[in-house]
């Protein structure tokens, strides 16, 4: 008898979302803040979720969480909010939430995996559109693929996942105006706004009407908190009131909430902590431009692409070669098209980018 005999073919033929083993390297290749808390944060943190009742299912804490957020983005008003076990969940939710006969999703590709995967594992049909050479949107394709799937969700990530950039706010405006027309909705995932330049909040809040169709999503991933998982959601009341539904119920843990809280209460600290990064970003951009056989990319996020000259494995004989110095990154040159010759590097600390910058000058030279 298999083992595997109940389980659906077309998930046997999928492939899991992966891990780097980072035992040991210098981890630049996962997009997270590598900054910790000084000595005196941790122990108050310590302290407060040794005070948590873990004895207890989430209460009234999560909606102190709920607030907290709402205060700490500026939510508009008639919206409200919807808390996820990391954006993943919510974006498996909102792919639940759409799981009618015939629905598709859409999203520009190169673009965050989970997307097309959530989309798959609840049964939907997933459209890609690729983006240009220059990692801007296809308008044109784009529109074409709305209008003849008419998508229930159409993701836009600002900025962008590998690609680092923010694109077009007109070319947004257009697409978003295609599929409010039908009632679709657009979810701007904005993991990445602690580094950018701007927030499509602030488009809502000039023109609520247009974007009313518009469901913001962002993470504390990105803030500081990678490893607490929490995600969350802005949208229309009634919106989220119909999500809500399909929300397991206790989904944020009491010390995952504590965390949080803790965090926004120190906002400003997280708040130092990403313009070091974006300063980092700046400084590294510009000594890697210096580099033999390097095109550095505009970021706005954590994370810049660098593309490498050279034959159809120069972004995998760096890649392996910056391992066996024992620091990691991503090698996204297989995983699509406009992406050849590409690797995608987290900003780090200063000590952590210098290390990339003098095993780099090694292996190009």
């Amino acid at each position: 008898m298999s083992y595997l005999k109940h389980i659906r073919h077309d998930l046997q033929d999928m492939q899991a979302y992966t891990v780097q083993d980072a035992v040991g390297m210098v981890k630049l290749d996962a997009m997270e803040n590598p900054h910790r808390l000084s000595p005196e944060l941790q122990a108050q943190l310590g302290a407060r979720l040794g005070a948590v009742a873990v004895n207890r299912y989430p209460g009234s804490r999560i909606d102190d969480l709920k607030q907290a957020i709402a205060m700490h983005t500026g939510m508009p008003e008639g919206y409200s909010l919807m808390l996820g076990n990391g954006s993943d969940e919510l974006i498996s939710l909102l792919s639940m939430a759409c799981q009618l006969p015939g629905a598709s999703v859409l999203a520009p590709e190169p673009g965050f995996v989970m997307y097309a995967m959530s989309a798959k594992l609840q049964g939907l049909q997933y459209v890609a559109v690729s983006l240009r050479d220059d990692f801007e949107l296809d308008e044109a394709a784009m529109s074409a693929a709305i209008a003849q799937h008419q998508p229930a969700i159409v993701y836009l990530a600002y900025p962008n996942n590998p690609t680092a950039n923010l694109w077009d706010a007109q070319v947004m405006r257009r697409l978003i105006a295609q599929v409010s027309a039908y009632g679709g909705w657009v979810v701007l995932d904005e993991a990445y706004q602690p580094f950018s330049s701007n927030t499509w909040l602030t488009e809502i809040n000039r023109d609520p009407a247009a974007n009313a169709q518009v469901l913001l999503m962002r993470t504390l991933s990105k803030f500081g908190l990678a490893g607490v998982r929490i995600g969350y959601m802005l949208a229309r009341s009634e919106v989220i009131q119909q999500l809500d539904k399909i929300r397991p119920p206790y989904n944020i843990s009491v010390l995952n909430a504590e965390c949080a809280l803790f965090a926004l209460e120190h906002a400003e600290v997280f708040k130092q902590q990403a313009l070091d990064i974006c300063k980092e970003r700046d400084r590294l951009a510009h000594q890697l431009k210096a580099l033999p056989h390097v095109t550095v990319y505009p970021s706005q996020a954590n994370m810049m692409l660098l593309r490498l000259t050279g034959d159809n494995e120069a972004a995998t004989q760096v890649f392996n070669a910056l391992k066996a110095r024992n620091i990691l990154v991503k090698n996204v040159s297989k995983m699509h098209p406009v992406l050849h010759h590409c690797l995608r590097i987290t900003v780090g600390t200063s000590t952590e980018n210098d290390q990339l910058l003098t095993a780099l000058k090694e292996i190009l030279a």
